[in-house]
């Protein structure tokens, strides 16, 4: 199934006066072929609708269990949105994990981790058309704002909000 959500609004008063943008989100989850592609952030707030969409979209699609997702991991996707400059979906990897899935990717080897962040919400391994996970490494490295690892064999990128940190 896929859901998809309003469009950015062309102009918002609210926003501008505020001086603060509206903020978007494009993301297409690889394994249930859901997409969400929408305004998350207006007027000063995140928008509770949207969100609850953001949480199913990020859920784990082994067991469905769906999770509170850290607004601001869902601000640092909209960060290297803008970076790019680009509209282009998150190829979502993984989102959160249950604790059932996370000790069985650990037991198969995969070489997650025990304390994994995507077991609080707080992470996402992504890819994005058109970009080499190097240059999205370089991008977010530079942002300086959680974890940053890079996984080449599975050809895609984690980031959390966790503590400012490379692998």
């Amino acid at each position: 199934a896929s859901a998809t959500l309003g469009a950015a609004p062309a102009f918002s008063w609210a926003s501008a006066m505020a001086g603060q943008a509206a903020r978007c989100v494009t993301l297409h989850n690889i394994h249930t072929d859901e997409t969400l592609d929408a305004v998350y952030w207006e007027q000063g707030r995140y928008i509770p609708e949207v969100m609850v969409e953001v949480n199913r979209v990020l859920r784990d699609y082994r067991s469905g269990d769906v999770h509170h997702i850290d607004p601001n991991l869902i601000d640092l996707l909209g960060s290297i949105s803008t970076k790019l400059e680009s509209r282009t979906p998150f190829k979502v990897v993984s989102g959160y994990r249950s604790p059932h899935t996370n000790e069985m990717l650990r037991e198969a080897g995969y070489g997650v981790a025990e304390n994994s962040y995507h077991l609080q919400g707080k992470a996402v391994d992504i890819r994005v058309p058109g970009y080499r996970v190097s240059q999205l490494s370089k991008m977010a490295k530079g942002m300086r704002l959680g974890g940053v690892g890079t996984y080449g064999s599975g050809n895609f990128l984690h980031i959390d909000t966790g503590p400012v940190r490379y692998w």
